[in-house]
Formats: C-alpha cells, sequence, structure tokens
C-alpha cells in the first residue's frame, strides 16, 4: 500500500481479490494506558465537582436558557453550575459513534471506539516559503495547496484546516474562503474554525450547493465546526458559543475544543490539567446534546505544555505526549468520540527534532486508542508554521507509527508449525515460501520517502535526504492535482455569491506557480 496515492490504473484482474493491506483508517488503539483504573475514577470525580461546584461563566443568554431548562442553575457569581446528574446522563445518552462524511464518500470514517484515525488541525499564521525556505504570511492560495496535497496522501485521513488565510480582509471573508479553498482542495472530510454564528449561517448555502442542493449537506455534513467553546481556565467564550449553538442547529458535526496551557491557563500538575480540560469539554458537550440530543460531538480536550522556564508553548515535549495519550484515555473511560492534538513539533524545520518529537507524541496518542488525531501532519514551530514538504514526511510517519497500532497477528497461520518445518528441513530460508508472498503485502508497509537502500546504492543514487525527495512529491502533487469535484456551475454560482478570494485562473494547470 503506497502512503502517497498514485492513481494508477491497476492491471490485475478486477474479480481477483486483493490481499487486505497492512493499514487502514480506524484500526483500534488503546494498549498504552497512562492511567490506572483508579486514577481515572479520580480524576472524574474532580471532573464533576468541577462542574457542580465551580462551573463556567461567561455562557451567553439564549445557551444559559436552554441550559437552565436541563437542569443547570446559575449561582450568585454569574457561573453556570452543572449537576453531576446531569452531566452523567449527557456522557450515558451522546452517540458512541458516527460516521465523519467524507465530500467524496469514499472517505468516510466511522468515528467511536478506540479507532484512530489521524489528520491535520491547527491555525498556522506562516508558511515556510517553497523556494526561499524563509518564512512568510500564509494566504488562500496556500491553504488550497496544502489542501490539494492532503487529497493525496493516504494516512492523513481528513483536512481540517491548518493554516490562516491572513490576505482576507474581514472575519467573515476569512470564514467564507477558508471554507471555500477546503472544499475545492480536497474530497475528504474539512473542519474549519468559525469565528461567531454569523459565519456559520453565511457558509451554509455553500455546502449546500457542493453537496447538490438546498437541505443536502444536513443528510452528509462533510464539514465539521470548530468551536474552541471556552477560554480556559473555566471559563466560556461568547462568540465560540454563538457559533457552537448555529453549528448544532445546522447539524453540522462539532470539535468541542478545550485548549488550556498547563502551568499557565491551566494546572501545571498534568493530573489536574487532563481533569480541567474534560470538564471544560463535558459543558460544552452539555450544551450541545440540550440542543439536540442527536448531535455529532467530538470530545477534544486539547490541553498544551508550557515551557515553565519562558511560559512559551512546548508541543513537542515528552509532556505533551503524556498528556494527550492521558485526554484519549479519559476519553475511552467516557467511551465518547474524541480527537487530541499530537504531532505539534517545536522544532521550525522538518529535521531530526521534528522528527522525533512527532514519533513519540503521535505514537504515544494512537495507541492511548484516540478516536481523531489532530495536528499529525504539516506543523512546525509550536503551532505557529507550516511546510509542505512536512505533510509528506509526516504522511510517511504515520503510516508506519499506524503499522504498530496495528500489532501483531495471532492466528493459527501465524503460528504455523509446518511453514517453519518445511524450511528448516528444506532450503534453510523463507524468501521463496508462499507465506512469505502473501504475508509480504498483508503484514508489511514500504514507505514512499523513508530510504532503506544501502549506504552505496543511496551515493550512488545522489545522496538526497528525505526532505529533498519529499520535495519531489510535492512539486509532482502540486502541478498535476487540480481536484475537479464542485461542478463548473456551482463554482460559478458560489463565486457569484460570495467573495471568493482565490483565483480561478489559480486553480489550473499551468498557472504560473507550480
Amino acid at each position: 500500500m503506497s502512503a502517497v496515492a498514485t492513481r494508477k490504473p491497476s492491471r490485475r484482474n478486477k474479480t481477483a481479490v486483493q490481499p487486505a493491506p497492512p493499514i487502514r483508517p480506524g484500526m483500534e488503539g488503546g494498549q498504552y494506558k497512562p492511567f490506572t483504573q483508579p486514577d481515572l475514577e479520580r480524576v472524574h470525580a474532580l471532573v464533576l465537582k468541577l462542574l457542580e461546584d465551580l462551573g463556567l461563566s461567561q455562557i451567553t443568554p439564549s445557551l444559559e436558557a436552554r441550559a437552565i431548562e436541563a437542569g443547570c442553575w446559575v449561582d450568585e457569581n454569574g457561573r453556570l453550575r452543572f449537576p453531576r446528574a446531569l452531566v452523567e446522563d449527557v456522557i450515558a445518552r451522546t452517540r458512541r459513534k458516527f460516521t465523519l462524511h467524507g465530500i467524496d464518500p469514499r472517505h468516510d470514517l466511522e468515528i467511536g471506539g478506540k479507532r484512530v484515525h489521524a489528520g491535520t488541525g491547527g491555525a498556522a499564521p506562516t508558511i515556510m516559503d517553497f523556494d526561499t525556505g524563509k518564512y512568510r504570511e500564509s494566504t488562500v492560495a496556500d491553504l488550497y495547496d496544502v489542501a490539494r496535497l492532503v487529497d493525496r496522501l493516504d494516512n492523513v485521513h481528513w483536512y481540517h484546516r491548518s493554516i490562516v488565510a491572513r490576505d482576507a480582509k474581514s472575519v467573515l471573508d476569512l470564514d467564507i474562503n477558508t471554507t471555500y479553498a477546503c472544499l475545492a482542495g480536497t474530497t475528504k472530510s474539512i473542519a474549519v474554525s468559525y469565528t461567531d454564528a454569523a459565519s456559520v449561517k453565511a457558509v451554509i448555502p455553500m455546502l449546500d450547493a457542493v453537496a447538490g442542493g438546498a437541505g443536502e449537506f444536513r443528510k452528509r455534513p462533510f464539514c465539521t465546526a470548530v468551536c474552541c467553546h471556552v477560554v480556559p481556565p473555566m471559563r466560556f467564550a461568547t462568540e465560540s458559543c454563538d457559533a457552537l449553538e448555529a453549528a448544532v442547529v445546522a447539524g453540522m458535526p462539532i470539535l468541542l475544543v478545550a485548549a488550556g496551557q498547563a502551568g499557565a491557563t491551566a494546572p501545571a500538575a498534568l493530573a489536574g490539567a487532563v481533569a480541567q480540560a474534560c470538564a471544560e469539554v463535558l459543558a460544552g458537550l452539555v450544551l450541545c446534546n440540550v440542543i439536540d440530543p442527536n448531535c455529532r460531538a467530538i470530545f477534544a480536550t486539547w490541553p498544551f505544555v508550557s515551557d515553565l522556564r519562558t511560559g512559551a508553548m512546548s508541543g513537542g515535549s515528552g509532556e505533551q505526549a503524556l498528556l494527550s495519550a492521558a485526554c484519549a484515555q479519559m476519553a475511552g473511560f467516557y467511551d465518547l468520540p474524541n480527537s487530541v492534538p499530537a504531532g505539534m513539533t517545536d522544532s521550525k524545520l522538518p529535521d531530526m527534532q521534528a522528527g522525533g518529537e512527532k514519533g513519540y507524541t503521535i505514537s504515544l496518542a494512537a495507541h492511548a486508542g484516540a478516536s481523531m488525531i489532530h495536528e499529525s501532519a504539516g506543523m512546525q514551530g509550536s503551532l505557529m508554521g507550516t511546510s509542505l514538504e512536512s505533510y509528506v514526511l509526516d504522511n510517511d510517519l504515520l503510516g508506519a507509527i499506524l503499522r504498530t497500532v496495528k500489532g501483531v497477528e495471532v492466528t493459527e497461520d501465524t503460528l504455523n508449525f509446518d511453514v517453519i518445518r518445511d524450511v528448516v528441513m528444506g532450503e534453510g530460508h523463507y524468501l521463496g515460501h508462499p507465506q512469505t508472498f502473501e504475508r509480504m503485502k498483508t503484514d508489511y508497509l514500504y514507505p514512499d520517502i523513508a530510504d532503506r537502500r544501502s549506504i552505496s546504492e543511496w551515493e550512488e543514487a545522489g545522496a538526497r535526504d528525505a526532505r529533498d525527495v519529499a520535495r519531489d512529491t510535492v512539486r509532482r502533487v502540486l502541478s498535476e492535482h487540480y481536484p475537479s469535484h464542485i461542478p463548473e456551475a456551482v463554482d460559478t454560482q458560489l463565486r457569484d455569491t460570495f467573495n471568493i478570494i482565490l483565483p480561478k485562473a489559480r486553480m489550473r494547470p499551468g498557472n504560473g506557480v507550480w
């Protein structure tokens, strides 16, 4: 199974049974457990206490009315309190799994349980220019290019916008153009962080148009609303709560994000940071459920780490790996579809530091059973930057990590005495054995970028490093791959209706950029 999709026609007999690939979206994790069972119960006890005895401030009037009707109350300090019985009832009745739809149904993902998926995320304000190697402000065109690249990377399962379009002139233009660039650049599921309710309401006609007409998006919602509904510690974010309410009403999946920073806006103690994040996300989950009990809500506990010497974010730290894995385990304790962040290297380059930090943060999250691992591809500089070649390199890395999640298969065939006896008593090696031919496609993943040749072969081929090889893939994909799943008439309609910044000529081969 190639990590980078090639779209080459197969010469095989179409009726032949194809061997199962060594990895696929949704393999089950959960073997790594940073918390013991008593630990989980103690964290949960604090979560319930925070919600009932402390609550959250700054609730919007509309959501306050809904919450009070459901059984919450506002105390003398204006803080919305959540009774334990209500919180536990919402946890019990929340959807355990649902389909996260792709624009193309081939990319539908079954979210829930401990089925592991990996994708993009973040809101980087800069991108490393592909030609100069210097960071610059990111644009709508960059957002579209990243979407096109992700569209061809098999181990990146969705596209959550990972950079900010700095050339948008207003908040509404930003959200509209972000949605358009994501829709036009990939057929995978997309996610956008909407600023307020006005933005959510504005893009619904766009999503409907791409889905096939008025009301069609609700039937297969392929765009997730990313809602940072809280400002840690334990305060609601007014505009994001308005966006949350509008998105739930519109039938959009909701990524409920609490992104405190340990030692700054969350406790420095890692267990305390997990508990606060869980409380903040559960508060959002209650609000979603009182709007629509059948909503597609994703429990996104995203506590980040501060370097306590400077206060700067440290997305690639060992502590971050532990926090994300612990949050994934807590979500498993609640049996809720969930998301955690991993892959947020502090390195500014796709170098050894980046590979190491991405490797251990993503691995721990995957093995802890995270439903969705966000920020797992492309991010640099503690989420402040991105680079195109990083997506290709990380796609290779994700393939290897997902292979470890699949684990070692133990069956009658894999523990076959006859196979070993035949080789020992026969040719003395397994190279030509039928089991070897069969297993080489079902048990082994072959990278596109990582180089396994001998030193002499590598030197004779030019001694190129992985980043240089990844740049070849970027050039090839971005010069050739211009998705055309949005019909021309629909695109014209969108451009007539919305202030689309991305020129149509920029979305065709031979545009002078690639």
